[in-house]
């Protein structure tokens, strides 16, 4: 019987301890999805990889940052209690081009109120550092914190 991928356990890893060539892997995939190289022979060249080795990695090893942005990530904000601040604050992650999976907010006490967003990230047009960004700059968001991300 043969075992599929969602059947494959994954690890995270730091960079310094892989083989020199999953990074070299890594880095070819790289400059053939940025357009810096136009085929694999060109890319494998650049890095100084046996092609062999690329086909080897190439679907076992990714860029932390691939695997963020194609999945889930959760955020808790700390929120004044004005009229619309939900409102608001979807509407800045909808521009953005996340999805809203989950909402939960709890009960205003003391002009505050928290709420934790669980959204699907793999079509945001931007970087979540920048998403952040621009919902730190709500004039109500007191707080907002990444609680995980993944899938």
């Amino acid at each position: 019987m043969r075992s599929n991928k969602m059947d494959k356990k994954f690890y995270l890893v730091r960079e310094d301890v892989l083989p020199e060539a999953m990074k070299k892997t890594i880095d070819a995939k790289e400059l053939i999805d940025r357009g810096k190289a136009e085929s694999i022979g060109d890319a494998v060249q650049k890095v100084d990889l046996s092609r062999s080795a690329f086909y080897k990695y190439r679907d076992t090893v990714f860029p932390f940052s691939s695997i963020v942005k194609e999945k889930l990530i959760t955020l808790f904000f700390y929120l004044e209690d004005r009229s619309g601040t939900l409102s608001q604050l979807l509407g800045v992650v909808a521009s953005a081009g996340c999805n809203v999976l989950t909402i939960h907010q709890t009960i205003p006490l003391q002009g505050r109120a928290n709420v934790t967003l669980s959204l699907n990230v793999s079509e945001m047009g931007l970087g979540i550092d920048d998403l952040l960004s621009q919902l730190s700059e709500l004039e109500f968001v007191e707080k907002v914190e990444v609680l995980g991300s993944g899938a």
